[in-house]
């Protein structure tokens, strides 16, 4: 009777463990209004802000998979994305801003506003060399970063607010398969402070080719660095605009 006693207060122990973990995983996750529906998303806004300012990292929908962001200028943060992600510190990893305004901070821009405006936003990332308001401790194997303005209003929003960039890549362990919802990173759930959850964000499998990206940091020319979800759009605004392809060795 002794040991089925302690038995059935191990497994009561366990039971409360367990329930205790679902309470705090439920409280991180935040499903945002639908596409026109404005109630509550300045709250949000509000709410998830605080946790970025204080160096944490979040799960956010985008225009084609789910990311995981930070402040692109707190370096604490940037490590926890490569620890989070068993990501290789040579990887380099993308800012994303509000608006097209806001790219000449970051990055020393080559082409038009006319060739960024039909470009962006969109499932387009745009590499340039960074300028030097840029945390140094981000991709400092580089001088070249990508930018990315997502055609997604939460996202932009919490970048607008701040008035700064965050550091974004991809919601998954590194070299996984990319995710269009966040049940298909729940491995990564305990290392987030905040789920962002706008459901599924494409049934094509075509999204989960991500961003298309192009090096647009020599004048004139561009290179495409992956073809992704938008590849043949992209190309066709590039040629209206008159830039040349340059293949990458």
């Amino acid at each position: 009777m002794h040991l089925q006693r302690i038995a059935h207060i191990a497994v009561n122990r366990l039971g409360s463990s367990i329930a205790v973990q679902k309470i705090k995983m439920d409280q991180k996750l935040i499903r945002l209004p639908k596409v026109g529906e404005e109630n509550g998303i300045q709250g949000i806004i509000t709410k998830v802000a605080g946790s970025l300012e204080r160096g944490g990292i979040i799960s956010v929908p985008t225009d084609t998979i789910y990311g995981i962001a930070a402040m692109s200028q707190n370096s604490e943060a940037i490590e926890k994305i490569y620890d989070i992600k068993h990501r290789n510190t040579s990887n380099p990893i993308a800012i994303c801003v509000a608006d097209i305004s806001d790219i000449n901070k970051w990055a020393h821009v080559t082409v038009s506003k006319e060739l960024l405006a039909d470009l962006l936003p969109g499932p387009v990332t745009l590499v340039f060399q960074r300028t030097v308001d840029l945390n140094p401790t981000l991709n400092p194997m580089t001088d070249l970063v990508g930018v990315r303005i997502p055609a997604n209003d939460c996202l932009r929003r919490l970048c607008r607010h701040f008035g700064s960039p965050l550091a974004l890549t991809s919601a998954n362990i590194s070299k996984s398969t990319s995710t269009l919802a966040v049940e298909e990173f729940k491995e990564l759930w305990p290392r987030l402070d905040f789920i962002l959850d706008a459901g599924r964000l494409s049934e094509t499998q075509e999204s989960r080719l991500g961003s298309t990206v192009v090096n647009l940091s020599t004048q004139g020319h561009y290179t495409i660095i992956r073809e992704g979800s938008a590849y043949k759009s992209t190309v066709e605004i590039l040629k209206k605009h008159k830039l040349m392809e340059t293949i990458s060795s």
